[in-house]
């Protein structure tokens, strides 16, 4: 298996310039940009700007340029964050720029332009090299047709405000197939969640999704290869399978090159927010290698040994706490759940961290009123009430928490 497609796979993919193609041959690594550093962890929107340009600027000497982000992110402000950060910094040239429509977000036809029209300022440009249709699923697509999104990112394109449209897709394979059997004509490219624990996991099935978007001559960027971090932070049994393969080898350098390795992937993102991924991370790719079948090997029984030890596949994306009501700090909870299950002696610590979490203005796992506005969000299609409620006996079975500041 190779990195990247071959060019005739690109065929019929140009736009009127012929730019398509060249851009998707470009770059095979992407600067993910929803886990950028803060200065303050309650506070997603307190950007450490020295890190940030830092990290970018390493980022672009080492020969990458392609920068991922949206609207949503970080509280919405990672466009303006983004552009502070890169774009008043280097000029035009010198980077891709991605971001997304948020498709949760807009209510009507006339949304779209407006939303996008913020975006161009919120980023500072007057184009955009990537630009995807947000997290499409069941949960948005009849809107979609019926505001008809795909025609409008056809017709930005046509007007040279986007050169590239895409797809970010967290749902099943059919209906992946029944977009683009419907307007696969208005899609350049796919951006799929793919790695090796979600390989077959029926909640998001990576594999087939993969093999439908290589039969509709789909390019595919990879997100979550490393799923939100967990797969650098792998149980100690797995890591010793990894190492005595590859000692010099990051734990999260074998997530990379499975997703990187996979044919009609073109690119891979990583949501890095530190220096040290960023050096690892390029350098991995500067001189890639795809795996070989006794590393593949390796990676299934560190898939095995994974799967009997996480108790919740959760990628801390935090879409489900856009809108709850109860303001729960679900990701957080569930790392510091799935913490406890696959360590020993951690739990005391871990429900410090729980206790100082729901005091700082979040709601308590028990404080889920059941709405489901999480489980809609939810790329994952994860039973997040089912969830929070272990949350809750593991965390609250003692006794109640004292009560919140105010």
């Amino acid at each position: 298996m190779g990195l990247g497609f071959g060019k005739e796979s690109f065929t019929g993919m140009k736009d009127g310039k012929g730019q398509n193609m060249d851009l998707m041959k470009e770059q095979k690594f992407g600067f993910g940009c929803m886990r950028m550093p803060v200065l303050d962890a309650s506070d997603q929107t307190s950007f450490d700007y020295e890190k940030i340009e830092n990290m970018f600027d390493c980022f672009l000497e080492q020969g990458f340029t392609y920068f991922d982000t949206a609207y949503t992110y970080h509280g919405y402000e990672a466009e303006k964050a983004v552009r502070k950060a890169l774009v008043e910094r280097y000029p035009r040239e010198r980077f891709q720029l991605a971001t997304k429509m948020p498709l949760r977000d807009f209510k009507d036809e006339e949304d779209l332009e407006k939303i996008f029209t913020e975006q161009l300022e919120n980023c500072g440009v007057d184009f955009f090299d990537f630009y995807l249709l947000h997290n499409m699923g069941h949960n948005v697509y009849e809107k979609c047709c019926r505001c008809h999104v795909f025609d409008f990112v056809k017709k930005k394109k046509e007007e040279g405000k986007i050169r590239v449209v895409g797809m970010s897709f967290h749902d099943t394979p059919e209906l992946l197939e029944e977009i683009l059997e419907t307007y696969g004509d208005r899609l350049d490219f796919l951006q799929l969640q793919i790695n090796y624990i979600d390989w077959e996991q029926p909640n998001v099935q990576s594999r087939r999704c993969l093999e439908i978007a290589r039969r509709y001559g789909k390019p595919v960027t990879v997100m979550e290869p490393c799923k939100g971090g967990t797969l650098a932070n792998v149980p100690e049994e797995a890591e010793h399978l990894m190492k005595a393969y590859h000692p010099e080898a990051s734990v999260a350098s074998w997530a990379f090159r499975f997703a990187a390795s996979q044919e009609g992937v073109f690119r891979v993102l990583s949501g890095m927010n530190t220096m040290e991924q960023v050096m690892d991370n390029t350098s991995m790719f500067q001189d890639f290698k795809p795996l070989e079948e006794g590393e593949y090997e390796v990676i299934r029984k560190v898939t095995q040994i994974i799967n009997e030890k996480t108790a919740i596949p959760c990628t801390a994306c935090e879409y489900c706490t856009h809108g709850c009501p109860k303001n729960i700090a679900v990701p957080q909870y569930f790392a510091l759940y799935n913490s406890v299950m696959c360590t020993s002696g951690s739990f005391s610590s871990q429900q410090v961290y729980y206790n100082n979490t729901a005091l700082n203005n979040h709601g308590k796992a028990s404080d889920c009123i059941k709405c489901g506005k999480c489980e809609q969000a939810c790329p994952q299609h994860l039973p997040i009430r089912e969830y929070l409620e272990q949350v809750k006996d593991k965390f609250e079975g003692g006794g109640n928490l004292p009560a919140r500041k105010k």
